[in-house]
């Protein structure tokens, strides 16, 4: 009995691999899957050709279809296959049905209860070349596209290989096509011109590569766009750096499908998907986070389409992505990528470059580093420790209360024009900036007031001086306090896009060195760090040590900013040696 039982359940082992060699995968008719046990398929590209004899088909017309190798590197050969026809508007719909060419090594399949609706192998015999024909059926939708499941072994298969599509005779279709390949950079600055971030980048091999092509092909462009997004990504043409009056190109995620829509943007606005179909050979692909898409569009387009930009033009180009629900795309995840300079569509390749820190931005934060990092710093030190050192060296009266004033008029106008940038480039206030513009506008109102205060200052030996000199401190000082805090956030500044963390270790660095530089001295003023205290008999001995002290002042000064400088290039190379690892990982 015993015996009996092992050798049906062998016997029933035996069949279903049996079947599965000699091409009896009905079970697997829905999701093209091979249903052997190994779930992942080969991500290498398949090498094999799908071809079909006619582009158009009318109702009973019959169409050749071939899938051979593509290349002759590796196994030249394959064992299964599976061959359907899909409506390319919803690839669930299986279309028409098959004749065999070759009944040798071809069968004819029920799925979705159609008879010779697929097609697949006999054996596992090895393989070049397949044909077989499909028939068109009457009530046929106004596209197919052909999508073939192959396999070389157990563990080495392709799921789902997007096949030609072919169009009903009469009726227009702007159903777009499923990307057989993964996008590459070759060929950029040759035979295409290429937008890429990280600079340099191959989206073929780099997930995280955000990669815009254009080529002119007769009177046409051929576009490309590819990047890593939940939602979608996007390009646009542009006249000038600044978001508004643009001619946009979405590729938008919708479930495991992407639209490719052509839209307009007025100011700083939702895009407005365009109802006319100018856009002509779309095709995308979904894969591991990445949405690629490409389309041809006409160099000139009728009048009737008004917000179109026609090709034979130079523009900025811009790239973003971000998030979609329900086809409805949302704001930027990212300060969108702006190339340096107008490129012309349909002119010779370039590899062009671009950023996504705009100027005005980049200004805006030098200005406020500059300011609130170096000339405060000096000016506050040497008022604070150095004017009773040299009391009578005269420049239009005291040398250091004038270098103090001088220091921190560049102080106040670094933060006045600094402060004015970022509203130019928003066109006004930043809902998006967090506590960062708040904090700015508390630094820019104290910047003021210091000055202000001064200019009504008591006299020296007024009773009531030392109310303003700790009001003047206590303002200065919460001034300079704010300001640092508001550069730290200012880092993290979508706009900015600086290179964390480095950045904000660059900037603790300088604190650090500011509050060291504070204490030392403090220390050295009331006593307790009694170097370079020296008592002068003479003016000749008092004129040596000036000369001693302002020598010792200016080799720490150009110690320091050499010690500077060799920990910001140190950083640098950092940076460089982790994105070089990155990429190369």
């Amino acid at each position: 009995m015993n015996m009996r039982i092992v050798l049906l359940l062998l016997s029933v082992c035996s069949e279903t691999v049996f079947c599965f060699s000699r091409g009896k995968v009905e079970v697997a008719c829905g999701d093209m899957t091979p249903q052997h046990g190994v779930s992942d398929p080969s991500t290498k590209d398949p090498p094999f050709n799908i071809i079909a004899d006619k582009s158009q088909f009318s109702p009973g017309d019959e169409i050749k279809v071939t899938l051979s190798m593509a290349s002759s590197e590796g196994k030249h050969y394959f064992k299964g296959f599976l061959i359907e026809a899909r409506n390319a508007g919803d690839l669930n719909e299986i279309v028409g049905s098959f004749k065999l060419i070759s009944p040798d090594i071809s069968q004819l399949l029920k799925c979705d209860n159609k008879e010779g609706s697929a097609v697949s192998h006999t054996s596992d015999s090895h393989k070049t070349e397949v044909q077989v024909i499909w028939v068109a059926p009457s009530d046929s939708p106004s596209s197919v596209q052909f999508l073939v499941t192959v396999a070389r072994g157990y563990k080495e298969f392709w799921v789902k290989i997007p096949g030609p599509v072919v169009s009903q005779n009469g009726i227009q279709t702007t159903t777009s096509t499923i990307l057989s390949r993964l996008f590459t950079s070759e060929g950029c600055g040759s035979s295409k011109s290429c937008l890429r971030d990280p600079e340099g980048c191959d989206p073929q091999n780099d997930t995280a590569c955000h990669f815009l092509s254009f080529s002119a092909l007769g009177s046409s462009v051929m576009f490309e766009l590819s990047g890593s997004a939940e939602g979608y990504v996007s390009f646009a043409l542009s006249q000038d750096k600044w978001m508004g009056n643009d001619d946009v190109y979405l590729c938008i995620r919708d479930t495991n499908r992407v639209d490719i829509k052509a839209a307009y943007v007025s100011g700083r606005t939702h895009p407005i998907i365009s109802s006319q179909n100018i856009l002509k050979d779309t095709a995308w692909r979904l894969s591991d986070g990445v949405i690629q898409c490409s389309f041809r569009r006409d160099i000139h387009l009728p009048p009737e389409n008004l917000n179109r930009f026609n090709l034979d033009q130079k523009y900025y180009l811009f790239m973003a992505h971000g998030r979609a629900e329900d086809g409805r795309t949302h704001r930027h995840d990212r300060q969108p990528l702006i190339s340096t300079y107008r490129a012309a569509i349909t002119g010779p390749p370039e590899d062009l470059t671009g950023s996504r820190s705009p100027l005005l931005i980049k200004y805006h934060g030098a200005f406020m580093l500059i300011a609130w990092t170096s000339t405060v710093s000096a000016g506050v030190i040497m008022a604070r420790y150095f004017k009773p050192d040299w009391p009578e060296r005269n420049i239009l009266g005291l040398l250091f209360p004038q270098l103090h004033r001088m220091l921190m008029t560049i102080t106040v106008l670094l933060t006045l024009v600094g402060f004015v940038l970022p509203f130019m480039y928003r066109g006004g206030w930043s809902k998006r900036a967090g506590i960062h513009p708040y904090l700015g506008c508390v630094v820019m109102a104290l910047a003021v007031i210091q000055p202000v205060m001064a200019l009504f200052r008591p006299a020296p030996d007024a009773s009531r001086r030392y109310i303003f000199n700790w009001m003047h401190f206590g303002t200065g000082t919460v001034a300079q306090v704010v300001a640092v805090i508001t550069i730290f956030l200012g880092t993290h500044q979508q706009a900015l896009s600086l290179p964390a963390p480095w950045s904000t270790g660059v900037l603790a660095f300088i604190l650090v060195w500011f509050v060291l530089a504070n204490l030392v001295l403090e220390v050295h003023r009331r006593g307790f760090l009694p170097i370079g205290h020296l008592k002068c008999h003479n003016l000749s001995e008092q004129n040596n040590v000036f000369k001693l002290e302002r020598k010792i002042f200016v080799d720490a000064l150009l110690f320091t900013v050499k010690v500077l400088i060799s920990y910001i290039q140190c950083c640098l190379k950092v940076c460089e040696h982790f994105r070089m690892f990155y990429i190369s990982a």
